[in-house]
C-alpha cells in the first residue's frame, strides 16, 4: 500500500462534495502520457484510496509479466480520518484511518511500457476493473 513517510498535517478538512462542481473539473497536470508508450486516463472525478490504487497495479503487473514496465502517475497523500464503531457523536474528530487521493477528469493514473499494444490494452482495462471509475486507454501521440 501506497501512504507518505511524513505528513505536515495529521488530519485534513472534508472539502466540498457538490457533484456539479467536481463533476466539470478538470486535470491541469498529469494529463498527458509521459513515461510509457499507453496510459489509462480517468473519465470522472473520485476520490482513490491506497488499497484501490495497489489493486489495479497489482492486476497490471500480472498481466504485463517481467518484460513490460508500469508507472503509477497517483500517490495518496490526503488523510481519512475515522471514528470507531458504535462511538458516540461529538468528542472531536476521528483518528486517520487511510490515505486516499482526489482524481479529476483527464488524469492520467497508469503507464506502462514495454509490451505490444494488445497486452498493454488488456492489462489496463484488467487494472480498470479494480478502480472505482470510467477509464480511457490512449497511446502515446
Amino acid at each position: 500500500m501506497l501512504f507518505p513517510n511524513k505528513v505536515k498535517h495529521r488530519k485534513w478538512q472534508t472539502g466540498r462534495k457538490n457533484v456539479k462542481k467536481l463533476a466539470s473539473k478538470v486535470a491541469i497536470r498529469g494529463n498527458k502520457v509521459a513515461f510509457g508508450d499507453f496510459g489509462m486516463k480517468a473519465v470522472g472525478h473520485v476520490r482513490m484510496t491506497s488499497n484501490q490504487i495497489e489493486a489495479a497495479r497489482k492486476a497490471i503487473k500480472r498481466h504485463v509479466g517481467k518484460l513490460g514496465k508500469v508507472y503509477i502517475r497517483v500517490f495518496p497523500d490526503r488523510p481519512v480520518t475515522r471514528k470507531a464503531a458504535e462511538v458516540g457523536m461529538g468528542k472531536g474528530k476521528g483518528a486517520p484511518d487511510h490515505f486516499c487521493v482526489e482524481i479529476f477528469t483527464g488524469r492520467m493514473l497508469f503507464e506502462v511500457a514495454g509490451v505490444t499494444e494488445d497486452v498493454a490494452r488488456e492489462a489496463l482495462r484488467k487494472g480498470a476493473t479494480k478502480l472505482p471509475i470510467k477509464v480511457k486507454v490512449i497511446g502515446r501521440n
